[in-house]
């Protein structure tokens, strides 16, 4: 798909940013009311992996009770591998094997403490982390029932989320997904996360981060991602953190305020539902994808609305398409709204391009189905209305497929069969 330029993206960005901040306490938590996986916790086991120059790297391993596949978390400068125990044993509830790493120089691994460290020193460790993580990464997918091949990524704070994105540029095979709390990376994983649409991320940040500017930092990242199956989780606040130090240096010196990587566990205890519910998603229901977002679509979705927008949006999905046969490049009910929009402007024509454009993205729905047979009846195309409504209601009969990609309850359901019917209802009064 053509790549699009990073100030078109940071335009679309700064036209959702204000729905940002609204949406993410109460979707966070309704989320979090729905996770299927609020069983127990399960127990991890500590081990002991050998870096490359002999260093012991302390790491505790999460089993799942079946194969499936895994996640690799990396804390941040200021914390160590314990702050994702809960993540973690949650993550093995749900099926994913789950590995915390202690970064060299960091809570029980060896190496000299990270706060001792010269600004010299520093920069070694920094050229031996990658080893360090490909050694963790390695003893992951060596377990017994991990898929090696379905991979996941999180990482805190800048030590984790660089890292993070540095591990799946350099295993892009096997990295399937990432979840990125509060850090940056720089030109060369932006540029990785620019060239791999098919890398779904999961970005989440406070406003009352003690190191700013992470808020804008990860904007960057969740705009230059241009993956169509990306979503970003941003707790406002009344105004952002003043700016005292700066993160990797001097651990310790700005005081914590619940805003910063795994710190924002404790104030927003939904949020580790919602990271569990992602992986999920992207390691277990449909490896490597997520969802389209409406925010992430925000460039496609404003190009429909223009003149001959439908034509090329049309030509980028077949051409997603070449590469990814099941790509989602836009929400269905997002694009089911647009063309509704037409319908009550009266401009059936109008809605039928958008309408046929939805059912060429979501051919197993019954709900855009129902769109195009309102659209033909409208636009007195009677014969093509009766075929679209007689599929719709033999779609939702044979129970095949989910009424939509969006909702599959029994009133959607009801609701489509009965806007159908009125269809049928209206052409048999005509004839």
């Amino acid at each position: 798909m053509k790549q699009v330029p990073i100030f078109i993206l940071l335009a679309a960005l700064l036209a959702t940013v204000g729905a940002f901040r609204e949406r993410a306490e109460s979707a966070a938590r309704a989320s979090a009311a729905q996770s299927p996986t609020s069983q127990q916790p399960l127990a991890g086991v500590v081990v002991d992996l050998k870096a490359a120059d002999g260093t012991i790297l302390k790491a505790t391993y999460f089993a799942a009770a079946k194969p499936g596949p895994g996640v690799l978390l990396l804390h941040q400068v200021n914390r160590t591998r314990t702050a994702w125990d809960d993540l973690a044993g949650q993550l093995a509830a749900a099926g994913i094997n789950t590995l915390t790493l202690d970064m060299r120089g960091h809570g029980e691994s060896g190496g000299t403490p990270y706060e001792k460290l010269t600004p010299e020193e520093r920069a070694q460790v920094r050229g031996q982390l990658p080893g360090d993580v490909d050694t963790a990464l390695q003893y992951l997918v060596s377990q017994p029932g991990v898929k090696r091949d379905v991979i996941g990524a999180g990482g805190a704070g800048l030590l984790g989320v660089d890292n993070s994105v540095e591990a799946a540029r350099r295993h892009p095979a096997e990295l399937k997904s990432l979840a990125l709390l509060s850090g940056e990376t720089f030109r060369d994983g932006l540029q990785f996360l620019q060239q791999t649409w098919q890398l779904p991320g999961l970005f989440v940040v406070a406003d009352d981060d003690e190191y700013p500017p992470t808020v804008e930092a990860m904007e960057l990242l969740y705009i230059t991602s241009s993956s169509p199956g990306k979503k970003f989780i941003h707790y406002s606040a009344a105004q952002e953190a003043p700016w005292l130090w700066y993160e990797p240096r001097d651990v310790g010196r700005v005081p914590a305020t619940g805003g910063h990587g795994t710190d924002m566990f404790k104030p927003h205890p939904e949020l580790a539902g919602m990271i569990v519910d992602w992986f999920v998603t992207t390691l277990i229901k449909t490896p490597g994808r997520a969802p389209a977002d409406t925010e992430s679509s925000a460039v496609i979705l404003n190009q429909i609305r223009m003149p001959g927008g439908v034509a090329e949006v049309t030509r980028q999905l077949m051409e997603a398409r070449r590469k990814d046969p099941n790509i989602r490049l836009w929400p269905e009910a997002t694009v089911s709204i647009i063309g509704n929009d037409h319908m009550r402007a009266g401009e059936p024509k109008a809605a039928l391009e958008i309408f046929k454009l939805n059912l060429l993205a979501y051919p197993d729905s019954a709900d855009a189905h129902d769109d195009l047979a309102d659209a033909y009846l409208a636009n007195g195309q009677k014969d093509l209305a009766r075929q679209y409504a007689q599929k719709v209601l033999a779609m939702l009969d044979s129970h095949a497929a989910p009424a939509s990609s969006w909702s599959d309850t029994e009133q959607r359901r009801g609701e489509i069969r009965r806007d159908a019917q009125d269809v049928l209802k209206k052409l048999n009064a005509g004839r």
